[in-house]
């Protein structure tokens, strides 16, 4: 086979396979060393005590739960995508015989050029889904799917450009237009994410938790409201302030849709939901309390009547001024954006209140030592137990895919 020219996505990740076949090993170009260690002294000692480990159950759950784990969890958002230059890993086809495959990201989106193509095939899902899987090994392998999905299944046409992000056909800004929306049935509108998250959880295999998400009500209400994204929220905003009746009822039908939502989820196989919630601390304080808080409450406390071992992730970027009220919310882990130092996090939320984060994705741009340094730092603010290791925010475009390899690789060697 030729060498490729990179350092890290030249590396072949080796299934199980008899001893008499030969193995494909490290290009000697990589600089990774898979056996170190980095041991962590944690400097919080505010987490609430640990639990013992039921083994059976994969490391993020454990930690989530708070039971004694030997190092944090790690997975990053964002960490199935176009930074991704090419992955490598092998198959073993009806014939016993060891097939070479490559597909990157980038050659599915070329072949696939519609975001929407890519994240509502079956096939397709599973294959970008387990992309950082096959390579990385994280801790969390997250669904690829888009927070608006469920759109289309609420009569509400919408598309994800190129270049131009989502873009709501026919905004809604009036109560006979929220009349039209429709409460979202995922077994008939989606079902190809509940197929793709059974498929996964199988290929997995519970050596790493699978992961489902959902977007949040005031969220989803602010991409459809606005048309899109936006950067001042003046459309939302006229709304909520001059017909709150309006806006409410629109929070409520995206409130009741995406706790049946994260409940198909669950049911086909994600073993933990996060919400994003990327668009409430567009809000002053009081006004998250009346338009996003009482939803996530309804979605956390609907969920947690049918699947209440099942954990749900919060995360809101630029978050640090709502942070107490987002412990309100009841989920069991927030997810802390770059903004807020870990250990003050810790200190406002709690011993009791899982966290998850938080480097800032930028120090993926840095050299190794650099982001070990931030990692380590990091962990130690964190404290043992009752944390998930995460960027602050996606992984930007553009990120050298070695310096990811690099981050899996220390979080996967730290010890508590």
């Amino acid at each position: 086979m030729s060498s490729i020219n990179t350092t890290f996505t030249s590396t072949i990740l080796t299934p199980n396979i008899p001893s008499s076949t030969p193995r494909r090993t490290t290009s000697s170009s990589s600089n990774f060393s898979f056996k170190s260690r980095h041991p962590i002294t944690c400097s919080i000692g505010a987490v609430a005590e640990a639990k013992a480990t039921a083994a059976a159950e994969p490391l993020l759950l454990n930690a989530v739960r708070g039971e004694d784990v030997e190092r944090p969890p790690v997975w990053l958002m964002r960490q199935a995508g176009r930074y991704m230059k090419a992955v490598f890993f092998f198959t073993e086809n009806t014939s016993n015989l060891l097939n070479f495959i490559k597909q990157s990201y980038q050659i599915i989106c070329e072949k696939y050029p519609s975001f929407r193509e890519r994240s509502e095939n079956v096939d397709l899902v599973v294959e970008i889904s387990l992309q950082p899987w096959n390579v990385f090994k994280p801790d969390g392998v997250i669904l690829f799917s888009d927070i608006l999905t469920p759109l289309s299944g609420m009569n509400i046409p919408f598309d994800i450009v190129k270049g131009k992000g989502p873009i709501i056909f026919d905004p809604i800004r009036s109560a006979a237009q929220v009349d039209q929306v429709r409460e979202f049935v995922p077994e008939d509108s989606v079902p190809y994410v509940g197929e793709a998250l059974t498929i996964l959880r199988k290929e997995v295999d519970n050596k790493a938790a699978v992961l489902g998400f959902v977007g949040a009500p005031f969220t989803l209400a602010s991409y459809v409201v606005e048309g899109g994204s936006s950067k001042h929220f003046s459309k939302i905003k006229r709304l909520a302030f001059s017909e709150p009746k309006v806006l409410h009822s629109l929070l409520q039908k995206f409130t009741s849709s995406m706790a049946r939502y994260v409940q198909y989820q669950a049911d086909n196989g994600a073993q933990a939901v996060q919400i994003f919630d990327s668009w409430a601390t567009e809000l002053s304080p009081v006004d998250f309390e009346e338009f996003s808080l009482p939803y996530l409450k309804q979605i956390v406390d609907t969920v947690k009547k049918t699947h209440p071992e099942l954990p749900i992730i919060l995360y809101a970027s630029g978050s640090g001024g709502l942070l107490e009220r987002l412990a309100l919310t009841g989920v069991d882990v927030v997810s802390l954006d770059w903004t807020v130092d870990m250990a003050e996090g810790r200190k406002r939320l709690g011993p009791n209140m899982a966290v998850q984060g938080n480097v800032d994705p930028g120090v993926l741009f840095g050299s190794k030592e650099f982001i070990t340094e931030r990692i380590n730092d990091t962990v130690r603010k964190a404290g043992r137990g009752k944390h998930i290791l995460n960027l602050g925010h996606g992984i930007v475009v553009g990120t050298p895919e070695e310096n990811v390899a690099h981050f899996f690789e220390v979080a996967k060697g730290i010890r508590y």
